[in-house]
C-alpha cells in the first residue's frame, strides 16, 4: 500500500477540492488568512516588517491653551462638546500615565531600599561569622603554640635531668 499518487489519481481530483473560496464577498477568517499568506509568499523578496509592541501609548504634549472649549455648559454648539470630551479624555489619560509612572518609580525605590537593607544584614551576618571563625582559628593556633612550647619546655627539662 504505497501512498504515492499516480498521474491518473491526480487527474481524478475534481475542481471542487481546490481551496478557492465559495463566496468571494463573504470569506471566512481562514480564507482571509490563506489569501494573505498567498500574497505574502508571492512577494518573497520583499522584507517583512513586524511592528514592536509598545509598552505605553505615545502621547502628545498637552496643549498650553485650549480655545473656545465650553464643554457641556449652556451656549455650547453641537460640536463643542465633542472637542471638550476629546480634550478631557486626553488629559485624563496623560494624568493616569503620570500616576502609573510615579507608582512604578516608588515601587522601584522601595525595592532598592529593601535590597540594600537585606544586603547590609547579610554582610553583617557574614562579618560576624567570619570573626567567629577567625577567633576559633586563633584560639586553636594559640593552643597548638602553647602545647608546643610546653612540650619543648618538657623536653628541655628532660635533657637537663638526663645530663645531670
Amino acid at each position: 500500500m504505497s501512498s504515492v499518487k499516480t498521474k491518473s489519481d491526480t487527474e481524478s481530483v475534481s475542481d471542487s477540492d481546490n481551496k478557492k473560496p465559495k463566496h468571494r464577498h463573504n470569506p471566512s477568517p481562514a480564507e482571509i488568512q490563506r489569501k494573505q499568506l498567498e500574497r505574502l509568499l508571492q512577494r518573497g523578496d520583499k522584507p517583512i516588517v513586524i511592528p514592536e509592541i509598545q509598552d505605553k501609548p505615545k502621547l502628545k504634549a498637552p496643549k498650553d491653551i485650549v480655545r473656545n472649549v465650553q464643554g457641556s455648559s449652556a451656549g455650547a454648539g453641537s460640536g463643542e462638546f465633542h472637542v471638550y470630551r476629546a480634550h478631557r479624555r486626553r488629559e485624563y489619560t496623560r494624568l493616569k500615565i503620570m500616576e502609573e509612572d510615579s507608582k512604578k518609580e516608588d515601587e522601584r525605590r522601595g525595592f532598592e531600599t529593601r535590597m540594600l537593607e537585606l544586603k547590609k544584614l547579610e554582610e553583617e551576618k557574614t562579618a560576624k561569622k567570619r570573626a567567629k571563625r577567625q577567633k576559633r582559628k586563633q584560639k586553636k593556633h594559640d593552643r597548638e603554640k602553647k602545647q608546643k612550647t610546653e612540650s619543648d619546655a618538657d623536653a628541655s627539662d628532660k635533657d637537663e635531668h638526663d645530663t645531670s
